[in-house]
């Protein structure tokens, strides 16, 4: 039993039980779980199987997810499955060598293998030249299937990356949205390219993500843009003031974004965990309580990692300081971990 645990993602082993169980009737009066109830990146029903399934060597679920997003034309979910699967490559890299080694050409393969070797470089001193030598592995899966926006998202991350130029940025983001208009991890990517090379102009980011938003339909997540904007803002403390107002507006659009999910579902849990500490930091306590509700037990690391090096706990730190009332620290400082300025945005 100790070696299978050993080979189960993080959230599916008993994590539990290294933090003290707390009181959970103030919780409970609160309508919210109790903190041992309360776990991190927690995957769909979907994803959660193709996970423990190449935790444990088996890569046949996972090829199946991608294949029934791809075939679907599912692009919000084929974006954040291949993420979650390349993610876990990096750590646990044989199911995955064994499915490229079958399927060396299939687009669900390529577009994993594009999306692990950015991430790979991504952390690197030489991340520039390294990200150059991956434009192949980009190529090819963006070839794979003409029709998938996400190997163009992988390209503008890239694009970031290798501080490529405007004029290529443009190339890549046309082709983008001309397979998905609306799609949200490109529109996350170009925000995150048009921040850096604006070097902290938040009005710009700000024009972006307010015309992206306005552009798409009620439910889209782009309607979140604006609110991972004004995230941004809020913990970066450089660049021009944004007017208060603004700042509500879209904390208002994503809250209209969160009415239309359930409550307690995996996944807008990050979108509800940005717009959290949001509303906390512009002192709608109300507002951010009514979040924390709908979140449930699911927290995710973006943007709590950015904060603490204890994302969950920085999480229920949060949450606490919303359920019990005002106190003399804010309660989007920091406990542990970090202090100040948060750190810059994780790939």
């Amino acid at each position: 039993m100790v070696g299978t645990m050993a080979l189960l993602p993080p959230f599916i082993r008993a994590s539990r039980s290294s933090r003290p169980a707390r009181n959970a009737a103030p919780h409970s009066a609160a309508g919210l779980p109790a903190d041992d109830e309360v776990l991190l990146d927690v995957p769909d029903d979907r994803l959660g199987p193709a996970l423990v399934a190449a935790g444990l060597g088996a890569y046949a679920p996972a090829a199946e997810l991608l294949a029934h997003t791809r075939e679907r034309a599912e692009w919000e979910y084929r974006d954040r499955y291949a993420t979650r699967l390349a993610a876990f490559a990096r750590s646990r890299p044989e199911w995955f060598e064994d499915w490229r080694a079958a399927a060396p050409r299939d687009p669900d393969v390529l577009l994993v293998a594009a999306q692990l070797a950015v991430a790979r470089a991504w952390g690197s001193p030489a991340r520039a030249e390294l990200l150059r030598e991956v434009s192949p592995l980009i190529t090819a899966a963006a070839q794979s299937d003409v029709r998938d926006p996400v190997p163009w998202r992988i390209a503008l991350d890239h694009a970031r990356g290798s501080q490529a130029g405007h004029k290529y940025f443009g190339e890549l983001w046309a082709a983008a949205v001309r397979r998905a208009p609306h799609h949200y991890g490109c529109h996350v990517a170009a925000k995150r390219y048009l921040a850096e090379s604006w070097h902290g102009s938040h009005r710009e980011c700000f024009d972006f993500a307010d015309r992206a938003a306005q552009d798409a339909p009620a439910g889209s997540l782009v309607q979140a843009l604006p609110a991972r904007a004004a995230l941004a803002y809020l913990t970066d403390g450089c660049g021009p003031e944004v007017p208060r107002e603004r700042l509500d507006a879209a904390a208002d659009r994503a809250v209209a974004l969160s009415a239309r999910f359930p409550a307690a579902d995996p996944w807008p849990a990050e979108i509800r965990n940005v717009l959290t500490y949001v509303l906390v930091r512009l002192d709608r306590r109300d507002d951010a309580l009514a979040q924390l509700r709908l979140i449930g037990p699911y927290a995710t690391s973006f943007p709590w990692g950015r904060l603490s090096d204890d994302p969950l706990g920085h999480f229920l730190a949060v949450r606490e300081e919303v359920r019990s009332g005002p106190s003399d620290r804010p309660p989007w400082q920091p406990v542990g971990g970090h202090g100040g300025r948060a750190r810059p945005l994780d790939h």
